[in-house]
């Protein structure tokens, strides 16, 4: 599309279930959620995981969002001819597109198979933790506030506080 002129080669979109969304600009609050994220979850999986910042994954013919935060398998180079399928845990930070994390993105994770998706709810200060997907969404449900822990799925013998993905 780039390549057509319909999209600018700056224009900030994702494709979910074969619609061209466009992304809001980011904050720097959202930023700063994204990084921590990034560093507190690379510090829980470690050496075999690849934890991606606002790549895509390609889930399938009609989409391909661009999460904040996903663990794949693997390093990089595993990545160079194609966007990784699936993740073990996907992660979108969340203020004003608070409604599209639980709606639009939930849907299409939970679809995908994708075994956890985290939501760092900024406008709450809390992290909703979704596990075991069925259909259009996900069986189990968790809040989680500042002062507690979660602990991923893939590597149930690391804790991650919750306070450490809060900007």
């Amino acid at each position: 599309m780039v390549d057509a002129g319909i999209l600018g080669p700056n224009d900030r979109v994702e494709l979910i279930e074969g619609e061209i969304l466009t992304m809001s600009a980011e904050k720097s609050r959202h930023s700063a959620a994204v990084d921590l994220t990034a560093e507190a979850v690379r510090a829980a999986f470690g050496a075999g995981h690849y934890v991606r910042v606002q790549h895509p994954l390609a889930l399938g013919q009609w989409s391909e969002p661009e999460p904040d935060v996903a663990v794949v398998l693997g390093t990089p180079r595993d990545h160079v001819d194609a966007h990784p399928s699936t993740a073990l845990l996907v992660i979108e930070v969340s203020d004003s597109s608070l409604e599209d994390g639980r709606g639009s993105k939930l849907r299409l994770y939970a679809r995908a198979a994708i075994p956890e998706y985290w939501i760092v709810n900024l406008r709450e200060s809390r992290l909703e933790v979704h596990r075991d997907p069925e259909g259009d969404g996900y069986r189990s449900v968790e809040r989680r506030g500042r002062g507690e822990l979660v602990r991923p799925l893939a590597v149930p013998g690391h804790d991650v506080p919750v306070a450490d993905l809060l900007p």
